[in-house]
Order: C-alpha cells, then structure tokens, then sequence
C-alpha cells in the first residue's frame, strides 16, 4: 500500500512538472506600448499580458534601464514590472527576456523614444481659448470606408439616432477652416479611443482599448497627424478621458488581473450620481460608497484606483497620450466618482511633467460651493487639495438657462447671472473656470431659449465677455436643436453638411437658413472680435446689480476697458451711466463691437429691446 501511495505522488509529480513545461508562455500586448527617456519621473510600470507569463522570469539587459521588481498577480496571464529609467539612458530599443528553467520562452521588443523636444507643446489652454465641443461620430464624415471595420461589433447605421453616423477623424480635420473662420481656438473632441460594444458606442464613453483610437474614427497616427494639422492653423486639441469607468468588453474582461480591479457587488449596483457626497461632511458611508463604487451603466465597469497598480495604469496611460500626440488639454469625465486622493495624484504627476497642462474636470453639480471644491485650492475644511487646473461652471450654465427666459426681477431674470458669480468667493481660481450654455449631455441651447435668436445673442455675448474661458457645443453656431428626454441622440444631431448626401450643408452660408446665418455671423465677429481683446480675455471683472431689465459690467486690462450691457426686457432701455463712474474713469468716447455705432459722450446710453451692446470705450 506504501508503495502503491509513493508512485502515485511520484507520478502526479511527473505531471505537475510535465504540465509546467508544457504550458506555452506568450507576450500578447505591455502597457505602455513604448515610454520616453528623459521623463521627470523616472519610474514606469509595465502591464504585461500573455498566456502563462507568471511562469516566467523577465530579466532587461539595457544600459540605463533597472528592473527594480517583478510583481505576480492573482491571474497567471499577468505580470507588472516596475523598471526605473536612469536619467542617462539613450533612447532606443531594448529585448525584455522572459525566462523558464534558463532558457528564453518569449522575448518582446520595447522601445524608449526621445521626447519631442518642441517648447511650444503641452502649452495648454487659458481666458484667450474658445472651446469647441464636438463628438467625433457625428460631425463630418471624411472617409466612409471605416464607417464599418473588420472585428467591430458595431456597424453604421445612421438611420438609428442611437447608432453610429461615421463621422472621423479625417472629417474633422476637413474642418478645421470652418473652426478656424468661426473664431474658436481649441477644440476639444468627445472620446476617440476604442469603443468595441455591441450598441450604443458612437459617443466614446465605454472605452474597450485606452491605448487605441477606434478604427472606425481612423489610426493613433491619423490623430497625431491630425493635432499637427490642428496645431499649424493655431487651433488647441483638448482630449476627452474616463478615469472611472471602462467598456465591459475590454479585452480583460474574462481574465481581470485580480478579483478587485473592477469595484465589485455581488450583484450589480448603479451609482447614485451624487457627486456632492464626496466632500458632504455628514455623508453615509452607504451613500458615499454607492456613489464612488457602484457602476455608471451596465456596459461601463467601474475601476478601482485604489489599487496602485490600476493607478499607475492610468496615470500612465494619460500622459503617454500627452507625450505622443501632443496635446493641449484634457477634459477628465465625471470628476468626483473616481476615489478623490487617487485623482488628485494623477493631477501632480500630470503637472510634474508638463507644469503649463491644462485638465478641465466635470464636476456636474449645481452649487458654487461644491463645484468649488475640486478646483485647486487651499480652502477646503477638509483639507483635500485637487491640484486641478479649471472645472465647468455647472452652476453658470443652469443660470444662463434661465436668465433669459424670465421676466427681470429681484431674482430673476439677468439676476440670476449676477447671483452666480457674486458668489465667485468660494473658488481661489475663477478666471479658470469653464464656462458653457449647453454640452453632449443636456438640452440643447437654443431649445432651452425657445428658439428664439434674440435670447440667443444675449446669451452668447454674455458667454463670451464674463470672466472665465468659453465653451460651445457644435452646431450652437447654426442653432441646432434637441431635447434630451427624446435620448441623447436628439440632442447629438448630425452637423448638417458633414456627409456627402447631405441636402444642406451647413459649414457654408449658402446651406444655412437667413436664421441660422445671421446666428453664425454674429458669433463669428464675437469670437474673432474675442480672440485680439485682451481685457476681455484677462481684464478684471466689475459688475453692478441689474437695474431696470439691464445686467452692466466691465472688463479693465492695462487701461483698456470694455463696457457689457444686457437688455433682458422687451422695451429699450435708456441706461444712465453716472453709477458706473468708477469704472467708466476718464474715458469719454466709444464705440460698439457688433454694430460699430460710435458714442462721442457717454452720459446716457440707449440699448435696445432683448439685446447685448459691448462697448470699447475710449478717451
């Protein structure tokens, strides 16, 4: 019976070890795909993913590069290696060795690049910048044969308002003189990267690859070519991420690194969207956990920063971008839900590498206060810094929504702008602040204004002259419509023109209504009027509590003075100026931006009925 016991244990032995050295080891894809010398923090991770590679012993015989640690993980299919990167290193391309028993089983090819050397990148966005917002699928299609690419699950299907249209990157960049011609600066684009799910796609926000622009919109190196392309006609590229979630058919998803990658339940739980428990000082942990934790959509996992190891990922992920393509800005998706330290880490490390970056947070919660405590500053009672460079004034965009739909009135009306900003108090940053009337996410501007162009310029023109940097949605210009209780494609319309087959096309005045080109033509001599005026880019803010249905304010920069005043009431409205004194000085003269209507004095100013008037005073 001993006997019979040993050869059984000698013989599952011999099989344990014939297993062992007959499982394959392979290298399918390392994250990062390549890395750059002469980075300020010298440390990288590598995510390394292949079939029985926690089998192996990586070992990197390169000068400069120092394999500090291998770390296995609870899937065999995983291994990270933290390497430290010495600041002699020489770019160029090294072997990563994976060894079993002494001999090499898979051997991967990893390349350290020089980085772009050019002092005029990463200069990020400021008050001179007007953002324009646009989803990639859905403003110009420039090259219908990647509407439907092989191993995509989604194919085109522009009949379906829910659907991908195949608007690309090369639509895009066909655009770039329109944008240009209308006045903006920058752009910033609705998510690019892989969004390989069966439905439901075209709007990016359920990435299956952080690493990839998603072929139907075109390769990595068309969207490098194309901020290139941007970059020469002086316009910004601010790239949208999602720290909080990914796609559920990321090519992880049946073999997570470890059970805790994703923030689990044991059944499925939605956030509550209730950003404001995160800085709530009498927040559950419940509620505060729900928010934090529980996943935004069904498709859309929700990632465990908490982990360093997905952390890093991140972190890593964002500035390869960064440094790759050359970015301007990013605009960081649903701010709050990702564990709050975790973010304001990533913030430093973006910040260490390019000092001058810009991050735009959303932060869709509608009081100051609280949008306010996740732009940088020294002021929360908590003591949480975010190190975050701008946020989206929430609170400004539902006020703008108002304002000009209601009578004026003790708070009403154009009092509900004043009221907002009055309360800039709370932000130690507010000329950072983005400001917008409408997004991807919500009724459309001109709806919301019951599509009426009178509402329409004020609000523009309030947009563009207030403090903070301007941002529209695209087709606000041509005033294009939707509601968002119709779902989200209503409000996601087709740019009209960006398809062949078109009946209008829009990005040319003959293909706009006598409406929509007298919409365009105002916001473009606002915009380019803008784009030269530095007291409205940079000039101090003053402005006097509304009187009579007129919001008056002005913009003061080295002696340079620019007078706003909103006509909010269907009556023209004779405006004595005595109370402005302060800030009229000793200027005595001006003349209109929009109309050029010039003023030898300046003691009463007639305004008409719904209507903005900017002054350039002079002595």
């Amino acid at each position: 019976m001993k006997i019979l016991s040993k050869s059984i244990i000698i013989l599952f032995l011999m099989l344990t070890v014939a297993h062992l050295f007959a499982a394959k080891i392979s290298v399918e894809r390392i994250d990062p795909p390549f890395w750059w010398a002469g980075m300020k923090n010298n440390n990288l991770q590598l995510m390394v993913y292949g079939s029985n590679i926690s089998d192996s012993k990586p070992t990197i015989d390169f000068k400069g590069i120092h394999l500090k640690e291998v770390i296995h993980v609870e899937s065999h299919n995983y291994l990270f290696l933290n390497i430290v990167i010495s600041e002699d290193a020489i770019p160029g391309t090294f072997d990563i060795d994976f060894k079993k028993c002494n001999k090499v089983a898979a051997t991967y090819q990893y390349e350290l690049k020089e980085r772009n050397q050019n002092p005029n990148l990463h200069k990020g966005f400021d008050n001179s910048d007007v953002i324009y917002l646009l989803m990639p699928d859905r403003f110009s299609n420039g090259t219908p044969d990647n509407d439907d690419m092989p191993r995509m699950l989604e194919k085109a299907n522009r009949s379906n308002p829910n659907g991908r249209h195949g608007g690309d990157i090369a639509g895009i960049n066909s655009k770039l003189d329109y944008l240009n011609d209308l006045g903006v600066t920058a752009i910033w684009l609705n998510p690019l990267l892989e969004n390989n799910m069966p439905a439901y796609s075209y709007h990016g926000y359920a990435v299956t690859d952080l690493y990839k622009i998603d072929s139907r919109y075109g390769t990595n190196d068309d969207f490098v070519k194309f901020v290139e392309n941007a970059h020469s006609k002086g316009l910004k590229v601010i790239m949208d991420m999602i720290f909080n979630h990914l796609g559920t058919g990321y090519y992880w998803k049946d073999d997570l690194p470890m059970q805790d990658w994703y923030n689990q339940w044991p059944e499925f739980t939605r956030s509550n969207y209730r950003g404001g428990t995160v800085s709530d000082p009498y927040a559950s942990e419940y509620d505060y956990n729900k928010m934090v934790k529980g996943w935004f959509d069904v498709t859309m996992a929700d990632l465990n920063q908490d982990i360093e190891f997905m952390a890093n990922f991140l972190i890593q992920n964002s500035i390869w971008w960064i440094e790759y393509s050359g970015l301007d800005g990013i605009r960081q998706d649903t701010y709050p839900y990702p564990y709050k330290d975790f973010m304001a880490k990533w913030m430093q490390r973006v910040l260490e590498e390019y000092p001058d970056f810009n991050v735009v947070g959303e932060a869709w919660l509608s009081q100051s206060p609280a949008v306010a405590y996740w732009l940088n500053n020294n002021t929360n009672k908590d003591g949480y810094k975010s190190h975050l460079t701008n946020v989206f004034d929430f609170p400004l965009m539902y006020a703008i929504s108002k304002a000009f739909n209601e009578d004026e009135d003790w708070s009403t009306g154009t009092a509900q702008l004043y009221e907002v900003l009055s309360q800039d108090y709370v932000y130690s940053m507010p000329d950072n602040i983005v400001t917008f009337a409408d997004n991807h996410d919500g009724d459309r501007f001109y709806t919301k204004i019951d599509e009426d162009i009178n509402k329409f310029k004020l609000a523009m023109a309030f947009m563009m002259t207030t403090r903070g940097i301007p941002q529209i949605y695209y087709g606000t210009e041509i005033l294009m419509t939707g509601e968002e209780h119709k779902g989200h494609g209503d409000i996601r319309k087709d740019f009209p023109g960006g398809w062949a087959d078109d009946e209008n096309n829009a990005f040319t005045s003959a293909g706009r209504s006598d409406e929509q080109n007298e919409a365009f033509n105002f916001l473009r001599r606002l915009l380019n009027w803008r784009k030269s005026n530095p007291a409205i880019q940079f000039g101090k803010l003053t402005h006097y509590i509304p009187e009579n249905g007129v919001y008056v304010y002005f913009k003061n920069y080295n002696n340079s003075t620019v007078m706003v005043l909103l006509n909010n009431t269907s009556e023209i409205r004779k405006v004595d100026t005595k109370r402005f004194s302060e800030s009229i000085g000793d200027n005595t003269k001006g003349r209109s931006v929009l109309t050029r209507q010039g003023w030898d004095n300046l003691d009463i100013i007639e305004v008409p009925a719904k209507s903005p008037m900017i002054i350039e005073l002079s002595k």
